[in-house]
């Protein structure tokens, strides 16, 4: 009975061993496959870039005061903006809208509250600096002019990418061309490609110190408004197969 459980034993293991034999190389060809890379793979960038004037400016106004206790400095600021406001109803071109607020304690040496201070703002934007520069004008007998940002709108953004797109792409198919042929190959196909955007950053102009006006403080000549270009690039980057 001994003898006989032995033989068994003996005859699965050996046919155990070509099966292991037979699922190795399968394994391992697997293994390869999942690695192979194919040859003639060319890997390539092309950048198109170019200075588009800046077409949108915005202006911040603000007005800072002082009082015994918030809640008549909340009123006093909120005179003050909508007094702003105001002043920018109808005019064309140019969007009004409330900017940040602000109030905060002062403390004595002793650590005590000794008074309240509070900031608010108006911000103006638009695309006619001239009616822009005007509008603050006649506003800084409200609040005074505190930061002037120009930036390219994004519909000029997106033409000045449109038009670049068209040409960094020409510049990667160009280069995937003559590199097939420098490599010995007459043709190519696009195999992976990327088309990215560069974002642009708004430029600030000025930023004036923080003083409270007084009430009859008279309204200030236009100040001459002038944007620069901002930097549009387009990358493009992927892979070719040569062929």
């Amino acid at each position: 009975m001994k003898r006989k459980t032995a033989v068994t034993l003996a005859a699965a293991l050996a046919a155990a061993v070509p099966l292991a034999m037979t699922l190795a190389p399968r394994a391992a060809f697997a293994q390869s496959e999942a690695h192979y890379q194919p040859s003639g793979v060319l890997s390539l960038s092309a950048q198109a870039s170019a200075e588009v004037p800046q077409d949108v400016v915005t202006i911040t106004l603000f007005y800072e005061q002082e009082a015994k206790d918030p809640a008549s400095l909340t009123t006093t600021l909120n005179q003050r903006a909508d007094q702003a406001l105001q002043k920018a109803k109808g005019v064309a071109g140019v969007t009004a809208r409330s900017g940040q607020f602000s109030i905060y304690p002062s403390t004595d040496r002793d650590g005590r509250i000794s008074a309240w201070r509070g900031r608010t703002e108006v911000v103006l934007e638009s695309h006619d600096f001239a009616a822009a520069s005007k509008l603050a004008g006649d506003i800084s007998s409200v609040m005074q002019v505190g930061n002037v940002q120009f930036s390219l709108s994004p519909e000029a953004q997106r033409a000045a990418e449109q038009k670049l797109s068209g040409q960094a792409i020409a510049s990667f198919r160009e280069q995937a061309a003559a590199n097939a042929r420098a490599f010995g190959y007459s043709s190519y196909t696009v195999r992976d490609v990327n088309v990215g955007h560069q974002g642009v950053p708004p430029r600030p102009m000025m930023m004036m110190s923080a003083r409270a006006m007084s009430a009859d403080a008279k309204a200030a000549p236009p100040m001459p408004l002038e944007g620069g270009t901002s930097t549009v690039t387009v990358n493009v980057s992927g892979s070719v197969q040569m062929k």
